[in-house]
């Protein structure tokens, strides 16, 4: 029934055969395990719709799927033909960029501006973006904050009669303070404004003070971890292995979509995670969820992930799970960003700053700021039972 489907929409009617270069995917499609979900998925009548349009197509390029409307299925028919050998791999991330950020340059109010932030696109974001080997979601997410944060402090800029070159640092302190907090992402573009020579130097935003967001205490977290390790099936595994890297080893959401099968060893003795440069043993139960999603792996149920290497597959062929989209899983069960901070900020109590990085792949820099807020919250700790205690000594 599948092999039926599939050579119906893929068979081109001028030939009546299907082109060569789509018969690999038309292989993958008749091969699911999964045969219901794929007869489904092709006969939704936007898809069948797609992929005879792609039968009749005289050619097959990244660039004719570019110039077709984006949508969904125009990515997932995308990610398919990459992940099958008809099309070739590329940065998606660096190629959306470069739509979006062509787009983002209509919003800027007048010409000089636009002129500006045209360069920073060029020279700060596409620059570091090209030194890289693929483009990660957290600096595609963060290039396009700081370019829409920029638009609108040089837009407010013009509609206060003044530009980039008459700026002062009272119109900055003016422009955060009547804004949301974002705007202190600005900083970013400043920096940039000043090296270029764009803005006078000594300029400044506010930014964030550190160590203010919320963590999750230690009860907060021994809790959560309960929840998960007894849910019972409520949870599904995948969730349950996540949340034990964020509740445990306070492990970021994109670190964890990369995680491949390479980083996990999964032995009748033991369970092992590489976050680090080091393994890491996980004991019962805590490796229980580790050892479900090895006995159990769903990459090859459809034609997306043939042969996937992830341990944490996404919707789209050939990719790991969205970090956003992992997040927001996490997040009926506790808030990841409180979770994860509150766990630095008690492993920084442990173990040495050196050990801790190394281990869990995060920079020194990154624990020393952690174990500083730990040891600061700690010596507040003391001096207020010490205070406590001077107080509550009768006088004699």
């Amino acid at each position: 029934m599948l092999a039926t489907v599939v050579d119906d929409v893929l068979t081109n009617p001028s030939t009546g055969a299907i082109a060569t270069n789509l018969i690999p995917l038309a292989t993958a499609l008749k091969s699911m395990k999964r045969a219901n979900s794929g007869i489904t998925w092709i006969q939704q009548k936007h898809v069948t719709a797609f992929l005879r349009n792609l039968a009749v197509a005289p050619t097959i390029t990244h660039e004719v799927f570019d110039e077709l409307p984006d949508s969904r299925t125009r990515e997932y028919v995308r990610g398919l033909l990459i992940e099958h050998g008809v099309l070739p791999r590329r940065d998606e991330l660096r190629t959306r960029y470069e739509s979006w950020s062509a787009q983002a340059l209509d919003r800027v109010n007048n010409h000089e501006d636009r002129d500006i932030i045209r360069r920073y696109i060029r020279w700060h974001h596409l620059r570091r973006m090209n030194q890289m080997d693929e483009v990660s979601r957290g600096t595609f997410l963060r290039a396009k904050q700081q370019v829409t944060v920029a638009i609108d402090l040089l837009n407010w800029l013009a509609d206060h009669g003044t530009s980039l070159d008459g700026l002062t640092q009272a119109h900055l302190d003016l422009w955060q303070a009547e804004g949301p907090t974002t705007r202190r992402i600005a900083e970013h573009f400043l920096k940039w404004a000043i090296k270029a020579k764009a803005v006078p130097a000594g300029l400044t935003i506010l930014s964030h003070r550190r160590g203010t967001s919320a963590k999750l205490d230690k009860t907060g977290q021994d809790e959560a971890l309960s929840r998960v390790l007894n849910a019972n099936e409520q949870i599904e595994a995948r969730d349950q292995a996540a949340a034990i890297l964020v509740l445990v080893f306070g492990q970021q959401a994109e670190r964890i979509a990369q995680l491949t099968w390479e980083d996990v060893t999964v032995t009748e003795e033991l369970v092992t995670v590489q976050l680090g440069s080091i393994n890491i043993a996980l004991p019962n139960p805590l490796d229980e969820p580790w050892r479900e999603l090895a006995e159990n792996p769903t990459h090859g149920l459809t034609a997306a992930h043939p042969n996937s290497n992830w341990v944490f597959t996404g919707h789209f062929p050939g990719k790991h799970i969205n970090p956003g989209h992992l997040t927001q899983r996490l997040t009926r069960i506790f808030s990841t960003r409180a979770a994860r901070l509150g766990t630095l900020h008690e492993l920084t109590k442990l173990a040495p700053v050196a050990i801790i990085a190394e281990t869990l792949g995060y920079s020194p820099t990154t624990i020393e700021r952690h174990a500083t807020d730990s040891a600061a919250a700690y010596a507040q700790y003391i001096a207020t039972r010490v205070h406590a205690k001077r107080v509550s000594v009768p006088q004699s």
